[in-house]
């Protein structure tokens, strides 16, 4: 036994505690005398294992029968059977095996025995023939596929919503509002269509908005009852703002969880949920890293890169590299500013220039900026302290933001900078600043009231300086244009990003969105929030980056992308699908949610294009007889009193409709109407290339 030790000293120790463990079983009487027979057998010197090196016969703990050959064969297999028998883990198993094959050649066997790191390896493969299988199956089996829709902000500027999908676990990111465009009167707004979801609110996990603006919070008071009223996580000012607008409401309390955006972290379901701080034109700005079974995705929200924010943190260009590192597997990437070539400024750069209007100007400085424009309401007020002048703030929504964001950090005011209408009466003009709303042009807003005399006590005066501290939305160029024409005509002069860096946009332009991509290096990529175009730009760009055509989505609202592992296959794939939700436009008229549709807006840009052409009859019920003569009302299309013929033609052709009937006629006021419907519309169109819109009442009596 000692022999053998000694020739096993290089193994592991594990091999060794087997050896001395297999000593008890060998005290058997008859295993004893193969062991004493095996003390005289000397391996010959041509099998070159450990035994025959010349220093282990020198050592004095070697025993005096090596020096001779083994006299009886059979001493080998017990050798043989012993050291199989050393083998870690399956020791006694296989203790007993080399018994039942004594007729082994000697020389493999010996062989065998010196190699004990591979012996389990090749033992184990025939011992268990089902692992293989196992393995497959598992690729085999079906995962949940990760879909991704986008509600709104696929085609516009605005109405933001996207929907994370996987399995039984939804996550919303955004619920914003779109303004309306000019082919929509009477509409305030439009949110998002949220029919795909009626059905799978307990599957709703939460909603992430990712910062204050309306066009990704508006829509939150709107559609969050109707969904069950799930958690809403967000930052603090933009917490703030939400629950300041809810107030208008009257529904119940909204769920809002606070979250650093630095440091916290979600489990919403099977998403594990991180956040990224990125810069834009209000603070506490950031972006979602959706980590799912299938892969990460990363929603950017809005964004810009600035190393010199107003009152905020600039964008961690490092975390951004983190994420790339750890793969992504697709980029849902603003696209707002991607037509735009260069850097985006920084809010910092644009107070120079602001600071020329505050130096230059001799009378009042009017500012029309958006309400949640946080950090350009910051320059204007710390210039205005600067240069001695006070601040008049005009408008509910501008009030309101203000207060929060002073209440909450977010803007630094110095006392008795801000003044009521009062005081303002009081001041020069050269001391005074008005801080509004409407430098898009809304009928409602500030600037609109002023130019049109509407303001309660504000007008326009020569020498006044008027601000457009913001970007044109698309659709609004022409409004925009007629008011600052109105100023101009009043004595006004009208600054704008157009002739001074006044305004830094709040998105990225193009060479940023380039480092973007070059930072998260996603496998697939989907541009998103703005106008088609825009989406086809940001895509192109992407595509000279070198990311394949075919992984780059350009979808439209409520087209479905999906990514899953195909059979027996771990990498992740996606592909824009055919298939789509519903995203009609719901359109908000007032207290009406919902209920102006297509017709409506049809019939209303009808009456503001041609106006509209009532005719009222009287005829009796059994005889369908005209009683008196046919009333006519024109609105919008011609002023009666100026055309009197074409009344009058108009009222002969009502009464020949009413009196055209056959012998067994029965009064029917509805083919009455249907017939002057037709009749007048054509008489109409005939004279004067114009189709108002046809009103026929008709009453029986």
């Amino acid at each position: 036994m000692d022999y053998i030790e000694e020739t096993l000293k290089n193994f592991s120790y594990s091999v060794i505690f087997k050896i001395k463990t297999l000593k008890i079983f060998f005290k058997d009487s008859q295993t004893n005398r193969m062991i004493q027979k095996s003390k005289s057998y000397q391996k010959p010197p041509a099998r070159g294992s450990y035994s025959s090196r010349p220093k282990r016969s020198s050592q004095p703990s070697r025993m005096p029968a090596r020096t001779t050959q083994a006299a009886k064969p059979t001493a080998r297999p017990a050798a043989q059977a012993f050291k199989q028998s050393a083998q870690p883990r399956r020791a006694p198993a296989r203790t007993m095996q080399p018994a039942k094959q004594m007729t082994r050649p000697t020389a493999p066997a010996f062989k065998q025995s010196t190699q004990p790191r591979r012996m389990p390896t090749r033992t184990m493969q025939p011992a268990k023939p089902m692992a293989r299988p196992a393995a497959q199956s598992f690729n085999d089996q079906a995962q949940p596929t990760l879909k991704i829709m986008v509600l709104g902000g696929l085609e516009e500027v605005g109405r933001n919503m996207t929907v994370f999908e996987y399995g039984n676990d939804i996550v919303i990111v955004d619920m914003g509002l779109q303004f309306p465009e000019e082919n929509m009167p009477g509409i305030d707004y439009i949110i998002p269509d949220i029919t795909y979801l009626e059905d799978k609110t307990k599957n709703i996990r939460g909603v992430i908005i990712t910062h204050g603006h309306y066009d990704h919070i508006g829509a939150v008071s709107h559609l969050i009852p109707k969904l069950g009223n799930p958690p809403i996580y967000t930052a603090k000012l933009t917490a703030g703002l939400l629950k300041k607008r809810h107030q208008e409401y009257k529904t119940a309390p909204l769920d809002i969880q606070i979250i650093d955006p630095d440091k916290d972290r979600l489990q919403l379901g099977r998403f594990l949920v991180e956040f990224l701080r990125v810069n834009h034109s209000i603070p506490d700005s950031f972006g979602v890293i959706l980590n799912t079974p299938l892969g990460t995705v990363v929603h950017t929200g809005d964004f810009k890169i600035d190393f010199s924010p107003i009152n905020d943190k600039p964008i961690d260009l490092n975390r951004i590299a983190q994420i790339g590192g750890r793969g992504v597997l697709a980029l849902l990437s603003d696209s707002t500013d991607a037509p735009h070539p260069g850097y985006q400024l920084s809010e910092s750069e644009i107070t120079e220039d602001l600071e020329k209007i505050f130096t230059q100007a001799n009378g009042r400085i009017i500012v029309g900026t958006f309400a949640s424009l946080i950090n350009r309401i910051q320059q204007i007020i710390t210039l205005s302290e600067k240069y001695g002048r006070k601040v008049l703030l005009e408008g509910r929504s501008m009030n309101s933001n203000v207060e929060i964001a002073h209440e909450l950090g977010y803007l630094k005011i110095k006392p008795g900078t801000i003044v009521e209408e009062t005081e303002f009466k009081k001041l020069p003009d050269n001391k005074l600043v008005v801080l509004g709303t409407g430098a898009q042009g809304e009928q409602s807003a500030v600037l609109m009231r002023i130019v049109n005399k509407e303001h309660r006590f504000l007008s326009v005066k020569p020498g006044d300086s008027i601000l457009f501290s913001s970007s044109v939305i698309p659709g609004n160029e022409r409004t925009i244009q007629n008011l600052k024409d109105s100023f101009y005509k009043q004595g006004a002069k009208v600054f704008h990003y157009q002739l001074l860096d006044v305004h830094a946009g709040g998105h990225a332009k193009q060479e940023d969105l380039k480092l973007t991509i070059r930072l998260f290096k996603p496998k697939y990529f989907i541009p998103i929030e703005a106008n088609h175009y825009m989406l086809k730009i940001h895509a192109e760009l992407a595509e000279e980056l070198g990311i394949p055509k075919e992984n780059i989505f350009v979808a439209s609202n409520g087209q479905v992308m999906e990514f899953s592992h195909p059979r027996n296959s771990r990498e992740t794939i996606g592909k824009l699908t055919d298939k789509k939700v519903s995203t009609e436009y719901v359109m908000v008229d007032g207290l009406g949610v919902g209920d102006v549709s297509n017709i409506v807006l049809r019939d209303r840009r009808m009456m503001s294009e041609d106006g509209m052409f009532v005719v009222i009859t009287t005829i009796k019920r059994k005889t369908g007889e005209l009683v008196g003569s046919p009333d006519i009302i024109s609105r919008g299309f011609v002023y009666m009193k100026e055309n009197k013929k074409l009344i009058d033609d108009s009222r002969a052709l009502v009464r020949k409709i009413c009196q055209d009937k056959g012998k067994d006629y029965a009064a029917d006021p509805m083919e009455i109407k249907n017939k002057l419907r037709d009749g007048i519309g054509q008489f109409l169109y005939k004279k004067t290339k114009r189709r108002p819109m046809i009103l026929p009442v008709v009453i029986e009596v």
